[in-house]
């Protein structure tokens, strides 16, 4: 499956941004759908998953109450939408999609090329 991110770009502390992740390929509802983000110097980190029909999500401690993943199987397309952004927020955001429940990056199959995220503050 090829996966392509988009929606990026700067925003000011306290403001939202909707990422979405367009997947093309091979079936898109067999696989969970996970975004992770990564800011300079650190490791990936895990941002959110979602199960096959959306009835399951799971978040990052950092996020949580903050950061919502949905996804949309007719459209082959999985969102995150992010409120109340912080500045340590900053990263490059990739969506990911894997076969099993997992907040691991390296247990995600398939992967976007990113798209950067910029808090200002």
């Amino acid at each position: 499956v090829q996966l392509q991110a988009s929606g990026g770009g700067l925003v000011q502390t306290g403001g939202s941004l909707r990422l979405s992740c367009a997947a093309s390929g091979r079936t898109f509802n067999i696989y969970v759908m996970g975004w992770f983000r990564q800011a300079p110097e650190k490791e990936r980190e895990f941002v959110a998953f979602i199960s096959r029909t959306g009835g399951l999500t799971n978040y990052g401690d950092s996020v949580k109450g903050r950061f919502t993943i949905s996804r949309d199987n007719a459209k082959n397309m999985v969102y995150l939408q992010m409120n109340s952004l912080k500045p340590e927020d900053t990263a490059v955001y990739y969506c990911a999609a894997a076969q099993i429940y997992t907040s691991t990056p390296e247990r995600f199959d398939y992967w976007g090329q990113g798209t950067q995220v910029t808090v200002s503050s």
